[in-house]
């Protein structure tokens, strides 16, 4: 069982920055990529940004050039450091882990860009 807690959101003025962090727990070498998702209020979830376990990394048209997702050698931690943030990426980002298997969900983290 993998088990995901972020942390980083919070309040910032549009322009501003951001990281957010993940940590896993758990059966992390089970994990074949880790991503950040997002959910503003009213809408579908969507994806920002993935990363496999050998870097592969895919990001949403809207995001390209100002978020990065990276993570730790160990793998057990992902990031996503965001840029030039606009009032349009308000929402709760969530970390995701998965395999053929199996989809795990952290609890979610609010983000508000917000002057």
């Amino acid at each position: 069982q993998v088990r995901l807690v972020e942390s980083g959101g919070g309040l910032v003025q549009p322009g501003g920055s951001l990281r957010l962090s993940c940590v896993a727990s758990g059966n992390i070498f089970s994990i074949n990529a880790m991503g950040w998702y997002r959910q503003a209020p009213g809408k579908e979830r969507e994806l920002v940004a993935t990363i496999t376990t050998t870097g592969i990394t895919n990001y949403a048209d809207f995001v390209k050039g100002r978020f990065t997702i990276s993570r730790t050698n160990a793998k057990n931690m992902v990031y996503l450091q965001m840029n030039s943030l606009k009032p349009d990426d308000t929402a709760v980002y969530f970390c995701n882990a998965m395999n053929p298997m199996y989809s795990v969900w952290g609890q979610g983290t609010q983000v508000t860009v917000s002057s």
